[in-house]
């Protein structure tokens, strides 16, 4: 049988004096699928994302965050830690979240109505849901 490819079927691959050899992370990138529509993926993942809709604090509810405030005020100095539950607002869609924060608070802008807490995150008071900790244990809801 004759192989008409036994002339160089042994012969080392070709190495380009020129050129510099291309890394294989840049020769994997050759093969990569296409994506016709770029950026469609993301939409599908963003419109899956969900969001929460905020509480709406009833007047007791307030009244229990703002008496723990005017505690917080008035014994700044020592340092209580507490946990605030606030709403975070989506930044592309109706609605948010919730997260916590634990800390203790370094201050109270009443001007811009902001807990700044030790490490200067601040959260605005508006959008507290609960503020818990266990300097809070004498209080009566």
């Amino acid at each position: 049988m004759n192989n008409n490819y036994d002339d160089i079927i042994n012969l080392p691959r070709h190495v380009s004096k020129k050129h510099p050899q291309m890394s294989i992370e840049n020769r994997a990138a050759q093969f990569q699928p296409f994506q016709a529509l770029t950026g469609y993926a993301d939409k599908v993942i963003e419109k899956q994302r969900i969001t929460e809709e905020k509480h709406e604090l009833t007047d007791d509810e307030k009244l229990i965050i703002d008496s723990k405030i005017n505690y917080l005020i008035q014994n700044i100095s020592e340092k209580n830690i507490i946990e605030v539950t606030y709403f975070v607002k989506d930044e592309f869609k109706s609605g948010g979240k919730y997260v916590s924060k634990i800390g203790y608070i370094r201050k109270v802008d009443s001007h811009l109505k902001k807990l700044v807490f030790s490490d200067n995150e601040k959260i605005d008071i508006e959008e507290i849901l609960s503020i818990e900790g266990e300097v809070f244990s004498f209080f009566e809801y």
